[in-house]
């Protein structure tokens, strides 16, 4: 990967529906050469894809909260049933498994307070041998992630 590249990625990275042509303007190519480079981050899974950022308001998602997780126990089964159950649920934007404590980390959105309490009594607190939940709610978002 060299500086072009890392220009193409960048340029991308701000805005995802950049037409070739304009692209290729910005980093200082040709179409042709543009493209080829394009296709090759994308065919060696630098680039993995192209999404819309949506307002999670209109769809019923503005109210997000970090969540903590431990488990009583870190054997397979009680692990893979876990991670298994929460990555399904669509109310989980990111699981991430820790070092050290908290064992889970989850990032939840879902349209209030309500419908968190309902998601956390009736899909998290349901799994079995989860051992303590932390709960965080936002005051401010200063600096947003770059998906959303």
């Amino acid at each position: 990967m060299d500086a072009i590249d890392e220009a193409i990625i960048a340029e991308l990275e701000r805005d995802g529906r950049l037409t070739n042509v304009e692209l290729a303007q910005r980093v200082g190519l040709t179409t042709g050469p543009c493209l080829r480079r394009v296709q090759r981050l994308e065919a060696d899974g630098v680039i993995r894809g192209y999404r819309a950022v949506i307002d999670p308001a209109p769809v019923g998602r503005s109210f997000e909260v970090l969540i903590d997780l431990g488990l009583e126990s870190q054997d397979a089964e009680t692990v893979e049933h876990f991670e298994r159950t929460l990555a399904e649920a669509e109310e989980v934007l990111e699981l991430r498994r820790m070092f050290g404590s908290p064992d889970y980390f989850v990032r939840v959105a879902v349209a209030d307070l309500p419908a968190y309490e309902a998601f956390l009594s009736g899909r998290v607190m349901t799994i079995p041998r989860i051992k303590n939940v932390t709960s965080h709610f936002t005051m401010k978002t200063i600096k947003p992630a770059p998906w959303g």
